[in-house]
């Protein structure tokens, strides 16, 4: 069952003057439960795709339906109760509140929600636990190592529940093994809870933690890999053949 449907998505910038297209009729599916990553070229439009997907920016043509919701055309309000309902962010830089401790930059999302406070805290135990992050629940964030804060970041994403966690470049800020720390942590919540991940990536080796990498090219879908079964290196090793035909993927 499709979670996500895109559909002829285009994004322009600028004037009918001088105008940019980024994005040329992009047609998307994913499933639900599915980790897919989407790589391209810096100026590809991976990351155009992953804001307009995700509600940041407004496609200028087309369709985006999550859960079946057309979202596309809804007003400000609806949109900020959409997010708040059906979407979590991971960012690169982060995004934490330094005057709140891990624990309380984690329930963000649940505050702002009719939960009551035992609930909040047995799902905060539950999350935190699974991202390893609960023994540090009472730290601030210039009090915890870059890898801690990205996890931190992923909890509060993952702690309301949502249809689809977006991530943009989630290890980008990270060392190799903070990278693989949460991208394996990433990976068991996906098998646990079924919950569907749509990552942007530069890295092949974080792609090959995913179950599908989309590779874009020009504003367009340019092919597609599924892992199915292969082991995570055996992927990595297909990503990058895929890579050097696409050229120029690599940043």
């Amino acid at each position: 069952m499709a979670i996500l449907e895109a559909n002829k998505i285009h994004k322009s910038y600028g004037n009918k003057f001088n105008r940019q297209e980024v994005l040329k009729g992009i047609d998307l599916g994913v499933e639900k439960g599915e980790f897919v990553s989407i790589m391209g070229a810096s100026g590809s439009g991976k990351t155009t795709l992953l804001n307009v997907l995700s509600s940041i920016d407004k496609v200028s043509l087309g369709s985006i339906r999550i859960e079946g919701k057309e979202f596309t055309g809804l007003k400000e309000k609806e949109l900020a109760e959409f997010r708040k309902t059906h979407l979590g962010f991971i960012f690169q830089e982060y995004n934490l509140l330094d005057t709140l401790t891990v624990k309380e930059n984690v329930l963000l999302p649940l505050s702002i929600k009719s939960v009551s406070r035992k609930e909040a805290d047995l799902k905060f135990q539950e999350i935190a636990n699974e991202l390893g992050i609960y023994d540090i629940k009472d730290k601030y964030p210039n009090e915890i190592s870059g890898g801690q804060k990205q996890r931190t970041s992923a909890a509060r994403a993952f702690i309301h529940d949502p249809s689809i966690i977006f991530a943009d470049e989630p290890t980008g800020a990270l060392d190799s093994k903070s990278a693989s720390d949460l991208l394996n942590k990433l990976s068991e919540l996906n098998r646990k809870i079924a919950a569907t991940i749509i990552m942007v990536t530069h890295d092949p080796v974080a792609a090959s933690y995913t179950s599908r990498v989309v590779f874009i090219k020009d504003g367009q879908i340019y092919s597609q890999l599924n892992k199915g079964d292969e082991p995570r290196q055996a992927f990595f090793n297909d990503i990058i053949k895929a890579q050097g035909v696409l050229g120029g993927v690599q940043e």
